[in-house]
């Protein structure tokens, strides 16, 4: 198996299977990559894509044990084994949608499913390092598939400094940078995060940090209120008023006081963080829909003020938006008044779908790990120069 890898490396193109789940549990993201080269050289065609939808069940056993800090270690132990071999046997079934032998296809890059992050300046623990937790094991996913699978990346971004989180700017800066073009990749998934590119194309200028919640806060209410996984094209947003004194208590939390770049997860940006900003500010009789209201305009700003405040304000900037909260148009609206000196573009102006983006960009970490040398980002905090990712053989 180490020969038949190393041919893999040798390849002049590789089909590799990216696989992402991200903090919404919607589903898997299937993307179906040739990737050529690598490096800055690297060039990605996606040949197919699919989402497959998680079972209400399914979500359920999740969240069991999602962002909690105390859970039943049975049945995450149990979880990380059934995850795996149920990611695999939903890339076998688009496979065979999609008519592709399993002969091929070089490789499996898996993020897995997200179940704790816990950075240092969050859990403030002083003999305690940044930990994150990724499940669906990587082993299981091979086995099940009988492709070489590439998984478990965030750890070596925590062994080496980060935060294990952002990741997508390795990708990012691989594939999207552009000499003068300053860009900026917002990714709106639970959590939101943007990668800067500069139009030096320096990786040593490269930035990336979270800004806080995404849709997380959104799609938990919407379900809460209304039984809808989200709030589609931002309807009932759209139908409540903002709340002037929730706005600013929702934004007075330690996490926006923390310098960039930084991380975060629904450890933090949960129901009990909404409740507890509703307490604050008297405003716990709100409606459903001006909650609804306050929320999209509470992520907004955080993006946007993120933003403004890690950029250089006499530079011009093109904007290219991705994950869920691409689709929202009030989400969206908000943040073009907030920037209004940005261009702003779909993510598909680039040539990748946004729904897609987070698949691919797990692709060519793979493609890196496997055939790829190492950028050097330079010293800048949260991106330290590393492949990432465990290999696993089939047999």
């Amino acid at each position: 198996m180490i020969q038949k890898l190393y041919n893999i490396s040798q390849k002049t193109s590789r089909r590799i299977i990216g696989l992402m789940s991200g903090t919404s549990l919607d589903g898997l993201d299937v993307a179906l990559c040739r990737v050529s080269e690598s490096g800055l050289a690297t060039e990605v065609v996606v040949e197919d894509f699919a989402t497959v939808p998680y079972t209400e069940e399914f979500r359920e056993k999740i969240r069991e044990v999602f962002a909690k800090r105390e859970v039943d270690f049975q049945h995450l132990c149990l979880l990380n084994a059934h995850i795996g071999t149920q990611h695999g046997r939903m890339v076998l079934g688009c496979l065979e949608t999609w008519k592709i032998a399993l002969g091929e296809i070089d490789l499996i890059a898996s993020h897995g499913q997200t179940v704790y992050h816990a950075p240092k300046k969050q859990h403030g623990l002083a003999d305690y390092p940044n930990a994150t937790l990724q499940i669906g094991d990587g082993d299981h996913i091979a086995v099940t598939t009988g492709i070489i699978t590439v998984s478990d990346f965030r750890q070596k971004h925590i062994a080496a400094g980060g935060e294990g989180a952002p990741l997508a700017v390795y990708g990012d800066y691989l594939l999207f940078s552009k000499k003068g073009e300053n860009r900026i990749l917002l990714n709106m998934g639970g959590i939101a995060n943007f990668t800067y590119l500069p139009a030096t194309q320096r990786a040593d200028e490269v930035f990336t940090t979270d800004t806080g919640p995404g849709n997380t806060l959104l799609d938990a209410f919407t379900r809460k209120y209304f039984d809808k996984p989200y709030d589609e094209n931002g309807a009932l947003a759209a139908a409540g008023t903002v709340e002037p004194k929730l706005l600013e208590a929702l934004k007075n939390h330690a996490f926006f006081k923390v310098d960039f770049p930084k991380t975060t997860g629904p450890e933090v940006f949960n129901a009990g963080y909404v409740q507890a900003a509703q307490k604050q500010s008297n405003t716990e009789s709100t409606s459903p829909k001006n909650l609804l209201a306050t929320l999209t305009r509470f992520s907004a700003e955080t993006i946007s003020e993120a933003i403004i405040n890690t950029i250089d304000k006499n530079a011009q900037y093109t904007l290219y938006a991705s994950g869920g909260g691409a689709h929202n148009p009030v989400l969206m609206q908000h943040i073009r008044e907030q920037l209004p000196n940005f261009r702003i573009k779909d993510m598909q102006a680039l040539g990748v779908a946004g729904d897609a983006k987070e698949a691919v960009l797990f692709a060519i970490l793979a493609n890196e790990t496997v055939a790829g040398g190492t950028t050097d980002f330079g010293t800048r905090e949260g991106v330290p120069s590393v492949r990432m990712g465990k290999v696993s053989f089939p047999f």
